[in-house]
């Protein structure tokens, strides 16, 4: 193993590919209700519906960056070992941890001059960032060298296609992705967004449907005239809660064409406290976005 590959709490992977592909987590913080609490980042141990749930009876929800003495901390002793090191990250379009994460690289590449040391900016979220760890773990595995694989996966990363749309406009207004007059008048005439991460990382609207079914209708559509050769690769669906509709979902892409593994799980607690409950999402690699 020439390089080790980190993500963090935020990339949505359930355990048994974080240990089949070897892939280290950082883990992330947050405060839900004034209690501190810690996503150690195997989806499989998250209670997805009692923390929904507690979103549904008006619970709020403050997550913390991850520091640069924890980077420093995590990639420091892989380094020692003589191991180069990959770190696929969030989104810098919806999160400072790149800031962080870059100090420390940058003091290691100082400490550690031989070694290479590099950060995959996912330009996405969820099991957006998660998908490209993966990759990352199936290049190393085949026999590629951390640069080659960094390299590849920047020019992939423009191939990360995820779409979305949620249930209550109201989250999407907390985070100031729509105006409090928007979220109103979506909710009065029962409008759905669809939404995706776009050329710089930020989630923007890319269409708005009268009910949810058009919007799952649309989200389906992108998968059936954007995906490439998706019998060859992974592709996630990730929901907020609504495992029914998700698994709806998944039946209705394999139907399209299914996928080499086709992932359903719940969406993770950072990205998920502002989407809200009965968000449904699809991750899959694809025409350029």
């Amino acid at each position: 193993m020439s390089f080790t590959v980190f993500t963090d709490g935020c990339s949505n992977l359930p355990g048994r590919l974080l240990r089949s592909l070897n892939i280290q987590v950082l883990s992330c913080n947050y405060v839900l209700d004034g209690e501190p609490g810690v996503f150690e980042g195997d989806i499989d141990t998250f209670d997805a519906h009692g923390f929904y749930e507690k979103l549904r009876h008006g619970s709020t929800m403050k997550t913390s960056l991850i520091n640069t003495q924890r980077f420093l901390n995590h990639f420091r002793p892989e380094l020692e070992k003589g191991l180069d090191v990959i770190y696929v990250g969030m989104s810098s379009g919806i999160s400072g941890t790149i800031q962080a994460a870059w100090i420390a690289i940058e003091a290691l590449r100082e400490e550690f001059p031989d070694r290479t040391i590099r950060f995959v900016d996912s330009l996405g979220a969820g099991f957006g960032t998660g998908l490209l760890a993966c990759r990352a773990a199936d290049l190393r595995e085949e026999g590629k060298s951390a640069e080659e694989a960094a390299d590849i996966l920047d020019e992939e990363v423009g191939h990360l296609l995820q779409y979305f749309t949620v249930d209550d406009l109201n989250f999407l207004k907390r985070t100031g992705r729509v105006s409090g007059a928007t979220a109103a008048i979506g909710t009065v005439l029962n409008i759905k967004p669809l939404l995706w991460g776009d050329t710089t990382g930020h989630i923007v609207a890319c269409g708005k449907y009268r009910g949810r079914k058009k919007a799952v209708d649309a989200i389906v559509e992108m998968y059936r005239t954007r995906a490439e050769h998706p019998e060859n690769q992974r592709v996630a669906i990730t929901h907020g809660d609504c495992p029914e509709e998700a698994e709806a979902l998944a039946r209705r892409i394999s139907e399209i064409c299914p996928p080499k593994e086709l992932i359903v799980c719940p969406h993770e607690p950072f990205t998920g406290a502002h989407v809200g409950p009965g968000m449904l999402a699809l991750f899959f690699f694809g025409q350029r976005r």
